[in-house]
């Protein structure tokens, strides 16, 4: 059984300089695909495990951890399960801006 979500907040929305989505996945692989913004994004990860691209580098995030995504950077990231992945993506931006790259 999925035990999906997925909630954004756009700061421009409630007065802030940042957005954030707030991600909870059971789905092992699931995740963005390639893609880049840009301003920076910082992930931190709450729960379980993803495997990180960014830029050329790939890495495990897991829990307590917090990953940084400097602007202009190609990245993505797949769930590695099988607990519950659940994360807050902070963008650097009062707006969500992406330019997918696959």
């Amino acid at each position: 059984m999925s035990d999906d979500a997925l909630e954004t907040v756009e700061g421009r929305d409630i007065g802030s300089g940042i957005s954030i989505i707030r991600e909870r996945t059971d789905v092992e692989g699931s995740g963005p695909r390639l893609h880049r913004h840009p301003y920076g994004e910082t992930f931190v990860i709450l729960r379980g495990r993803a495997r990180f691209t960014i830029g050329a580098a790939e890495r495990e995030g897991g829990a307590g951890e917090v990953l940084v995504v400097p602007a202009d950077t190609p990245h993505k990231f797949a769930v590695i399960g099988p607990e519950v992945y659940e994360a807050v993506h902070i963008h650097e931006s009062d707006h969500f801006i992406t330019e997918w790259l696959e």
